[in-house]
């Protein structure tokens, strides 16, 4: 029963906050939604630890190694995120930028959005999984367009055209498995990761050739995958600092997922090559075009959204590579640039709003002005880049070592694209951390708590990975397939 309350907990607070959620106490409501949700989490994942996976309702929900690491990870982001966009969301309210309508629009929208994260993870039915991320689609469009700007219309849009377009591929491309399905297993669970996965050898290779190829391009667009991504860097830019955080933090991260499981399925034959091959041209294109597009950013949230769409791509590159270091490393990049992500839109949010601009070239001396958003800033910067002891230095040293065994022509390229990316952001960040700030000097800045706390988890896996994580990763990459 656990399982389940993971799902309906974030959508009762959906509900009651959409009629309710304009109330001055809505803010703290938000946050009682998503500690519950997180709680709720945690025991499913003792559960977990101490019997297994579990199935619940029928066989409809599933928890195994590979979704509940991203289901915990999902819940705590969604719960430090909530904290933060109560001071950067009252801000908004103060300034003008929200009616009450709009509030109520974002605290359920908020809570529904984890509710379509979490039923995607937790779901053992890939049609409801693909219902599951068109409603991420529909909420993550309301979220983007809620301050009613010009810029933010056609960003929500442009999402829902693009992800609405891409979702339509991923629904073919899941009718097409379940009809390789319904030849081996009949009507009755041909629709189940649990049963599809015990029958992955006996499925029609060229039905499953087919059905991958419009599944990576069809979910690839909503984890950002060039050249579908374009949807991506404008929504983070228009949509308030908390929904970048998710999008960047959950979103893309969940669906890698689908991608990876269905992965597994089409390389359920020893001949099945093409998936990986396939993920790891996407993964590369998308690290090598993110990483040169940097340079053109001026605006600070459209900076980082490329640059979640290069560690996005990397990580995919890593499981198309597979075997279990390769996935190993993808999964750990997953957890510490959700981490580190949202640390850093928290930190770039809270700095847009007090110098009242998203340009990176007149925002400066923010370690003057702020030094809690300073020093934020710098940290997550460097983070990012993968400077050790940082966890996304780990991360991308074991892909980088994977890649030497098992694609070593792509090394040089990984190189080049993490240096320019380095040189870029780190040109960028220090200009804003540093130099003469022209407002107030010295305030504090309890807000950006989750951001340390966020930091602080990154480094922790960068300097150790307790052993029971590091089993629980272990497992997880060897569900991911070969």
């Amino acid at each position: 029963m656990v399982l389940l309350w993971v799902i309906l907990i974030p959508l009762a607070g959906g509900v009651f906050l959409g009629a309710l959620g304009h109330r001055r106490w809505a803010f703290f409501a938000n946050i009682a939604f998503s500690a519950a949700t997180a709680l709720a989490a945690c025991v499913m994942t003792a559960d977990v630890l101490r019997a297994g996976p579990l199935l619940a309702l029928r066989q409809q929900f599933f928890i195994d190694p590979l979704n509940v690491f991203l289901v915990d990870l999902t819940a705590l982001v969604g719960l430090t995120t909530s904290i933060f966009s109560r001071s950067y969301m009252r801000v908004e309210d103060r300034l003008g930028h929200l009616t009450q309508a709009r509030l109520r629009a974002y605290h359920a929208m908020y809570q529904l959005f984890l509710f379509t994260m979490l039923l995607a993870l937790t779901t053992n039915n890939i049609g409801v999984l693909w219902v599951a991320m068109e409603g991420a689609t529909l909420s993550t469009a309301l979220l983007v367009s809620l301050y009613r700007t010009p810029q933010g219309l056609a960003a929500a849009w442009k999402s829902i055209i693009l992800c609405g377009v891409g979702i339509a591929l991923a629904l073919l491309g899941t009718i097409l498995v379940y009809f390789a399905a319904h030849a081996v297993l009949g009507a009755g669970g041909a629709l189940l990761w649990t049963r599809l996965e015990a029958v992955k050898a006996r499925l029609d290779p060229a039905v499953m050739a087919v059905a991958f190829v419009f599944l990576v391009v069809g979910y690839g667009t909503k984890v950002g995958l060039v050249p579908l991504h374009n949807w991506l860097p404008d929504a983070h830019a228009e949509g308030p600092a908390p929904i970048s955080a998710l999008l960047s933090g959950l979103l893309l991260n969940v669906a890698l997922y689908a991608i990876v499981r269905f992965k597994a399925l089409a390389s359920g034959t020893p001949d099945a090559h093409w998936p990986a091959a396939l993920m790891m041209g996407f993964g590369l294109v998308s690290v090598l075009v993110a990483t040169f597009s940097l340079g053109r950013q001026r605006d600070v949230k459209r900076l980082f959204a490329y640059s979640s769409i290069e560690h996005m791509g990397l990580a995919t590159f890593a499981f198309g590579m597979g075997g279990p270091l390769a996935n190993f490393a993808a999964l750990l990049h997953m957890t510490v640039h959700s981490l580190t992500k949202s640390s850093i839109f928290f930190t770039s949010g809270h700095v847009a709003q007090k110098a009242g601009t998203r340009d990176t070239q007149r925002i400066a001396g923010v370690m003057d002005s702020s030094p809690a958003a300073g020093w934020a800033f710098l940290l997550g910067g460097l983070a990012i880049l993968g400077m050790p002891p940082f966890g996304v230095f780990a991360s991308e040293f074991l892909i980088l070592t994977a890649a030497v065994h098992d694609a070593p022509w792509s090394v040089p390229l990984l190189i080049l694209a993490l240096g320019v990316a380095f040189a870029t952001i780190f040109q960028a960040t220090q200009g804003m951390v540093f130099g003469a700030s022209p407002g107030p000097r010295g305030s504090r800045d309890l807000a950006l708590a989750p951001s340390f706390v966020h930091l602080a988890l990154v480094l922790a896996l960068g300097l150790y990975i307790p052993h029971a994580l590091a089993a629980w990763y272990a497992a997880a990459a060897r569900l991911a397939g070969r």
